[in-house]
C-alpha cells in the first residue's frame, strides 16, 4: 500500500498591491466571496497571425463554455508567472508556446457569473505564438477557433456576453492601446 497523498493544488493570494499574503486551495477559492489571487492569462498566436480562441470545457467551474483567450490560470506559490503560463500551455492545448511576451502587466478584474460564482485575479496578460498542430485537454478545452485579432475585437465590443467577461476587458485595453493597429 502506499503512503502517497495527493497534493493540493494552491493560489497564491494577494492585497490590493497585488503583494503576495497566503495561499488558498484553487479547488475551494472560487466561490461566491473569492479574495484576490494571482492569475494570468495568455493570447495566443499562429505564424500568420491568427489568434487562438478556446471554449471552455463545460466542467470548468466558472464560465464553463465560454469563449476566451488561449489559456488561462493561476501561478503555484514561488512560481514565476512566465513559468506558470508555459506549464499550463502545455496541459490545456498540449504545445510548447514560443515568444512568450508580457503586454499587460497590471491588469486585474472581478466578474460575477449568472452562478454567483466570482472571479477576482491580478491577471497579466502575455502573447505567444504557438504551432500549428493543437492537442487540447478535453477537460480544459471544449473547442477552439482561429480568428483574426480584428474579428476578436469587434466581436468583444460588439456581442461580449459570448466572450469571458476578462476577455472583454482585455480587449478594450488592447483596443485602448492599439496593440493589434496596422
Amino acid at each position: 500500500m502506499s503512503g502517497a497523498v495527493a497534493s493540493v493544488e494552491e493560489v497564491v493570494l494577494v492585497d490590493d498591491d497585488g503583494t503576495a499574503i497566503g495561499t488558498f486551495d484553487k479547488a475551494l477559492v472560487h466561490g461566491t466571496d473569492t479574495p484576490l489571487h494571482l492569475a494570468f492569462s495568455c493570447y495566443a498566436f499562429d505564424r500568420d497571425g491568427r489568434m487562438l480562441l478556446t471554449r471552455r470545457a463545460l466542467a470548468k467551474r466558472t464560465w464553463p463554455g465560454v469563449w476566451t483567450n488561449a489559456c488561462c490560470g493561476h501561478p503555484l506559490p514561488g512560481e514565476d508567472p512566465a513559468a506558470a503560463v508555459v506549464r499550463r500551455v502545455r496541459t490545456e492545448l498540449g504545445v510548447e508556446p514560443r515568444d512568450l511576451r508580457l503586454v499587460l502587466p497590471d491588469f486585474r478584474y472581478r466578474a460575477v457569473d449568472a452562478s454567483g460564482m466570482v472571479e477576482h485575479e491580478v491577471c497579466p496578460v502575455y502573447f505567444a505564438e504557438l504551432p500549428d498542430a493543437l492537442r487540447p485537454d478535453p477537460d480544459e478545452v471544449l473547442a477552439t477557433a482561429w480568428t483574426r485579432p480584428a474579428d476578436f475585437l469587434a466581436t468583444a465590443e460588439r456581442t461580449p456576453f459570448v466572450l469571458s467577461p476578462w476577455s472583454v476587458l482585455q480587449a478594450a485595453e488592447f483596443r485602448r492601446l492599439g496593440v493589434f493597429a496596422a
